[in-house]
């Protein structure tokens, strides 16, 4: 199929997505390339889930075995995850969240130490107090 053609040229270069949907469409009407990808990617989910479970499998085994069979087709397939759009706004308000989160521990860390200073020389109701502080910060 390369005679003639340089290494870095397509294999079928003269092959479109127009000139595969006619000849698929002669073969069966309403086929097309689209139609026959859905279709070959579900016989082979059934097929690798028929391969995989089993009826007394529970109900976290038969989940195994979906993911395992989805993972077959998502290779048949070529699958590959994109990157969404909002990806970096996303990140963003991660991180803002977690340096939020690390502010808020590290206020929470102190005010525990300041509740067990004050408790080890205060009354029973300053123990209290530490003592509620120092479960919010630990839960």
């Amino acid at each position: 199929f390369m005679e003639g053609k340089s290494p870095t040229d397509d294999l079928f270069d003269r092959l479109n997505t127009r000139i595969m949907n006619k000849h698929l469409n002669e073969l069966m009407e309403g086929l097309t390339a689209k139609v026959f990808r859905i279709y070959n990617a579900s016989w082979t989910l059934q097929q690798q889930l028929d391969k995989l479970t089993n009826p007394d499998d529970t109900e976290a085994e038969k989940i195994l075995s979906y993911n395992r069979a989805n993972q077959a087709v998502t290779i048949l397939c070529n699958h590959q995850r994109s990157v969404p759009k909002t990806h970096a706004k996303s990140m963003e308000n991660l991180k803002a969240k977690i340096e939020s989160k690390k502010e808020a521990i590290a206020e929470a860390e102190q005010a525990v130490k300041d509740a067990n200073h004050e408790a080890k020389h205060g009354s029973v109701r300053e123990k209290v107090v530490y003592e509620k502080k120092k479960k919010t910060l630990f839960v």
